[in-house]
């Protein structure tokens, strides 16, 4: 179903990638800007700093990479569509997409960012979410299920049938400025 291609002069020729599988490579620092990668799969890929403006990622599979510095905010949202399952996504930009459904599972989630997205029935199920902000995010129907440390304000995003487990949701009660004993 998936067949394997390395990162070579063909990649640079290439705008258009169907059921490729990326395994190993070392994309970091590259444009990848307006390229289109429809039902494609990353293993343990390292895209670091990858430039995406105008990209289009159609049932996208990330597993085990590495993504830092992303900035997915610039990928032409037309039938976006990604998943990501124990990558390390670390300083990377969500904002103002349409992430319906999406799911981390799994995931190093540090210091991104997720204002203004829609994560509607978007799964964050044992992801580690250090310092990542939720802020104007649609959250209805999301799960942060054995997820850790994640924080966002109840009043600033839309939450409804948000999912969540103890201790992380206590986390919701410190916008209220209370005190807990």
């Amino acid at each position: 179903y998936y067949y394997f291609l390395f990162w070579s002069v063909k990649m640079k020729e290439q705008s258009f990638y169907e059921k490729v599988t990326f395994s190993e490579q070392d994309f970091s620092n590259q444009n990848l800007s307006g390229r289109v990668f429809c039902e494609c799969l990353f293993v343990r890929c390292n895209l670091s700093n990858v430039a995406v403006k105008e990209s289009r990622f159609q049932k996208v599979t990330f597993i085990g990479c590495q993504l830092m510095g992303v900035l997915f905010s610039e990928c032409n949202p037309f039938l976006l569509d990604m998943s990501f399952q124990d990558c390390q996504i670390i300083s990377c930009v969500f904002s103002d997409q349409k992430l319906i459904g999406t799911y981390f599972r799994n995931c190093h989630i540090h210091e991104c960012d997720f204002m203004n997205t829609d994560l509607t029935e978007a799964s964050f199920e044992g992801c580690d979410l250090e310092h990542t902000i939720f802020e104007n995010a649609n959250l209805t129907m999301t799960s942060f299920v054995g997820a850790d440390h994640y924080f966002f304000d109840p009043n600033k995003n839309k939450l409804k049938k948000t999912k969540l487990s103890l201790p992380g949701a206590l986390s919701l009660l410190y916008s209220f400025d209370i005190i807990l004993e």
